[in-house]
């Protein structure tokens, strides 16, 4: 599987919500969408991440933006993660990692000293066309939000 490229299609995709459906790349053409991949659930920084994009969620529904939340959790621990935040936007549960392959977030990552393969905290940004026109790798949390909603207010 190839992985998304800038200023490219994005590869059309399958995947199981919050919403309980399953959500195709195809059925949101029409709008851009914000894709953004977190480690883990309940986490400081995720939780963090999650709230900034629920507060500013009227501004990027303003901005004709969908926004998209991955980890690998279950879609029953996003469900409680979803309500306990009242974030209004569904979040995507990638337990086999081929969403985190197809964006490449897969990465190696150290903890205490131990090497392990998780989810590289990263966001891309596809317009309407479903064509991937921005992305953040590596990324902080603080301020993150703002720049994403910047761009997508820019297409």
């Amino acid at each position: 599987m190839t992985s998304v490229q800038l200023d490219k299609p994005v590869p059309e995709f399958t995947c199981a919500t919050t919403a309980n459906d399953s959500l195709t790349l195809n059925s949101l053409k029409g709008k851009n969408i914000v894709v953004y991949f977190y480690p883990k659930d309940n986490t400081p920084g995720c939780t963090q991440e999650g709230q900034d994009f629920r507060d500013y969620y009227a501004d990027f529904q303003a901005a004709n933006t969908e926004i998209f939340g991955v980890s690998r959790d279950s879609i029953l621990v996003h469900k409680g993660f979803k309500a306990k935040y009242d974030f209004p936007f569904e979040l995507i549960s990638d337990p086999d990692e081929s969403l985190c392959k197809l964006f490449d977030v897969i990465k190696l990552k150290k903890l205490y000293g131990k090497e392990y393969m998780g989810i590289e905290r990263s966001t891309f940004l596809i317009n309407t066309d479903g064509v991937l026109v921005k992305q953040w790798r590596k990324l902080k949390v603080k301020g993150h939000v703002a720049a994403v909603l910047e761009s997508a207010t820019a297409l």
